[in-house]
């Protein structure tokens, strides 16, 4: 090989090196090295082998002629295994001349191997990580001593490479596993709302895939693409965006009804002491009417009556109290009546005045619509500032560091009356816009729950309209993802 070729592969070792660090995908990175490596020692096949030092094997998915079978086997087995083991070059001018070759592959592929150069791939510590292997040089001539230098500093670039993409893809399992227990810690603490971090983290990567291909349907954001580092990015915000909800009251988060059931029972123990000091008071008008003018006296009936009148007002106060407990809307004058009720007295077993109903009972039975009063509205709305303040403490990579933002926004409106800080629409970023919509609907056409039951598909997206009529939502992203149908295209994908 002249001067003048050597340093022009060396050269290109050089700027593949440069190439390997940048990738870190390592499929990609895998079948770039055997490529580049079989180009830089003019073979006809190489394939590349991962040492796996948990099991002591060497495996790889990339090795030219068997597709993207997946080969496994122990150190010491065949050329590679020695190698690796060894961590020595072996070059072989005749393969079937050398004990160590394993014909079993030509055999079963049909393929006719001669000459094999072997090389060690040592990491930056001297370490072997895996290793190169040229088959067949194309010349016909067996690999020279100069091949061994190129595939040498060849497979040290790629060692190095595979090392990092390795680390790459052992921190992206980190914080996958990371996530998914957060995701599982949040629906532990409210069964009724499962799958929904993930449904809302699918429709809106759903909305993102779209908006590349909307047109001029997706406005301002037509020619917006998502890389894959922005796509892992939102899927995380998605997946972590109510994980605030971990510092909420679970019986505030869980609330079903205006009262909680033990200021329900409380509330019920207090209508059957009504109820019993009712035929208490009963009883002793009619002994009395008894000693005083006998059976026949017409009083008595009377008094059964009366006594039959005031029990059904029990029961139809009662059955009102329970009505007004749904979280449905409140109808006009109930808030009155209410107010009556709580001006009713009755007396004790120990002959203490007391109201049928306390002021704080008047005020929560009063809530217009939902189950929550203010006070736990705002507790329930505090779970996006401690979703942030939680993301904010993790060491997020700089591909994932908007992680927190993101996910901070998604009960933000565009007309800036959302919380919780109110944001102006040129402070919503296009992920958080996404997330938004996807939340909404999922909110809406989820299974039933305790506390509202789910509605049908053209309701919610009427619901969708209307937010973004008024200014609340993103309307080009709206129409993106209704004329997409992206809860139609992630139904399907699952």
């Amino acid at each position: 090989m002249d001067l003048a070729r050597r340093v022009q592969k060396l050269t290109g070792i050089l700027d593949v090196a440069k190439a390997l660090t940048a990738e870190r995908d390592l499929d990609r990175l895998l079948a770039r090295i055997v490529e580049e490596a079989k180009r830089v020692v003019d073979a006809d096949r190489c394939s590349l082998f991962i040492l796996d030092q948990e099991k002591n094997e060497l495996w790889s998915k990339v090795a030219q002629g068997l597709g993207t079978t997946v080969l496994r086997f122990p150190l010491g087995r065949g050329i590679a295994g020695v190698v690796a083991q060894k961590g020595q070059v072996i070059n072989l001018p005749d393969a079937y001349k050398d004990e160590r070759f394993n014909p079993a592959v030509d055999r079963a592929t049909g393929y006719a191997t001669h000459s094999i150069l072997c090389m060690p791939m040592l990491d930056h510590e001297g370490r072997v990580a895996g290793v190169l292997q040229a088959l067949n040089k194309r010349s016909g001539a067996p690999f020279d001593v100069e091949d061994e230098e190129l595939l040498g500093a060849m497979g040290g670039q790629a060692a190095v490479a595979i090392q990092n993409a390795l680390l790459h893809e052992d921190i992206q399992r980190l914080f996958e596993g990371f996530v998914r227990a957060s995701v599982v810690a949040v629906e532990s603490r409210d069964p009724v709302t499962a799958g929904h971090s993930e449904r809302v983290a699918m429709l809106t990567l759903g909305l993102a895939d779209a908006l590349p291909r909307a047109g001029a349907t997706a406005g301002p954001w037509r020619h917006s693409a998502l890389t894959d580092d922005e796509r892992v990015e939102l899927r995380y915000a998605a997946l972590l965006h109510d994980f605030g909800k971990v510092g909420v009251r679970e019986g505030v988060l869980v609330k079903a009804n205006k009262l909680f059931p033990s200021d329900l029972e409380i509330l019920r123990a207090r209508f059957d002491a009504i109820a019993a000091a009712l035929e208490t008071e009963i009883l002793r008008e009619q002994l009395t009417v008894l000693e005083q003018e006998g059976r026949g006296s017409p009083r008595l009936a009377e008094l059964t009556a009366r006594a039959a009148a005031r029990r059904t007002e029990i029961v139809e106060l009662w059955n009102f109290i329970l009505q007004c407990n749904k979280p449905s809307v409140l109808a006009e004058g109930v808030p009155a009546r209410l107010g009556e009720v709580a001006q009713r007295t009755y007396r004790d077993m120990a002959g203490v005045s007391r109201t049928f109903l306390t002021p704080d009972e008047v005020e929560v039975l009063s809530i217009r619509r939902g189950s929550l009063s203010s006070k736990e509205r705002l507790e329930i709305e505090s779970h996006v500032t401690h979703t942030f303040r939680f993301l904010s403490q993790i060491p997020w990579t700089r591909a994932l560091r908007n992680v927190p933002t993101i996910a901070y926004g998604h009960h933000e409106k565009l007309d800036g009356h959302g919380y919780p800080r109110a944001l102006s629409a040129e402070a919503i970023p296009l992920q958080t816009r996404m997330m938004t919509i996807s939340d909404i609907y999922d909110a809406l056409t989820a299974s039933d729950r305790p506390y509202k039951k789910a509605l049908p598909r053209e309701k919610a997206m009427e619901i969708l309209r209307d937010e973004s009529r008024r200014g609340f939502l993103d309307r080009d992203l709206l129409a993106v993802f209704t004329e997409a149908d992206v809860p139609m295209l992630m139904k399907k994908a699952t």
